[in-house]
């Protein structure tokens, strides 16, 4: 068994949310990729130029190769922010943040800190992204935080989606629907946000409205790894790799799986949903070696903590 990362730091990227309120610090989510293998497994520190499909290959950055009896896929999902007009433009990194990296998380921590009052929008580009919950989190913690300044009533709240509500599964709509207007939280709903203003403070749907702020909180676009996109046959448009939503087989070859956020099935990018992919690509992999059937079971399953703050979360299964 060989792991091949482009880096030996993992980041436990949940923590990321907690960062910008002080709860966390990065320092607190980083540790070595050898820590979490155990004794035999090789790991390979390089990124990856490609897969050659038909010659199981796996061309690696330091030039390097490696064949394969069974590839696995759990690249995750990368922040593309370059694909929104003007997102990295004027005003990045300081009126306009991100708290799905590192560099913005610690950002927005001294920028929500510095904020006196105004109009703070959480902004969620397009679809999918990791962790679906965690913008309406940021935005309950952010309730939280500023009410504990005691500046809640000089600060304007806007969740702004793409999606034609918070929550979008029917029961969770039902059961929490209400959650942000209860905090004074505006919601703003089917908004394709096509430019970002960094400068002038405001955000551009395609269908012409705006939405202004003091302060950005902008979950860019996501894609998959750039190597997949190299890789002919093996992944989608955004660069997500095709595979069985149940058995988790690749369409590209038989030998070749997917787990996680590198994976373009219909299902939540988040880490319950790999630890339930999990058991059944383990399975998998064993039925694949030894000829068998595949077992078809994997049903999306996936479940969130959502923090609401002061203290409190709820748990959703689906």
């Amino acid at each position: 068994i060989t792991v091949v990362d482009q880096d030996r730091d993992h980041v436990y990227q949940p923590g990321l949310l907690f960062v910008p309120f002080g709860l966390s610090h990065p320092e607190d989510l980083i540790r070595p990729r050898e820590r979490q293998l155990r004794r035999g497994v090789t790991f390979v520190e390089s990124g990856i130029e490609s897969v050659a499909i038909a010659n199981k290959m796996v061309s690696l950055d330091n030039g390097s190769s490696l064949d394969y009896d069974v590839l696995v896929i759990a690249s995750g999902a990368r922040l593309v922010p370059e694909e929104t007009e003007g997102l990295t433009g004027p005003g990045w990194m300081e009126r306009v943040f991100t708290f799905y990296d590192i560099p913005g998380a610690n950002g927005l921590e001294q920028a929500l800190s510095e904020f006196d009052g105004g109009k703070l929008v959480v902004n969620v580009v397009d679809m999918p992204i990791k962790c679906p919950v965690a913008p309406i989190e940021f935005s309950f913690l952010a309730d939280w935080y500023f009410r504990e300044r005691g500046i809640r009533d000089r600060v304007k709240l806007t969740y702004v989606t793409p999606l034609d509500g918070a929550f979008t599964k029917p029961r969770s709509a039902e059961l929490l629907g209400g959650m942000l207007a209860e905090k004074g939280i505006e919601l703003v709903t089917e908004f394709n946000t096509g430019e970002v203003d960094g400068a002038g403070g405001s955000l551009s749907g395609f269908d012409g409205r705006e939405v202004g702020f003091d302060l950005a909180v902008v979950i860019p676009v996501h894609s998959g790894a750039e190597y997949v996109g190299r890789s002919p046959g093996l992944g989608d448009a955004l660069d997500f790799v095709e595979a069985d939503p149940h058995t988790l087989q690749a369409k590209a070859a038989p030998g070749i799986f997917a787990i996680g956020d590198a994976a373009n099935l219909p299902a939540s990018k988040a880490g319950s949903v790999s630890h339930y992919e999990g058991e059944v690509l383990v399975e998998n992999i064993k039925r694949f070696l030894d000829g068998d059937d595949l077992d078809a079971s994997f049903d999306g399953h996936a479940n969130c903590f959502i923090e609401t703050g002061f203290g409190k979360a709820i748990l959703i299964d689906f």
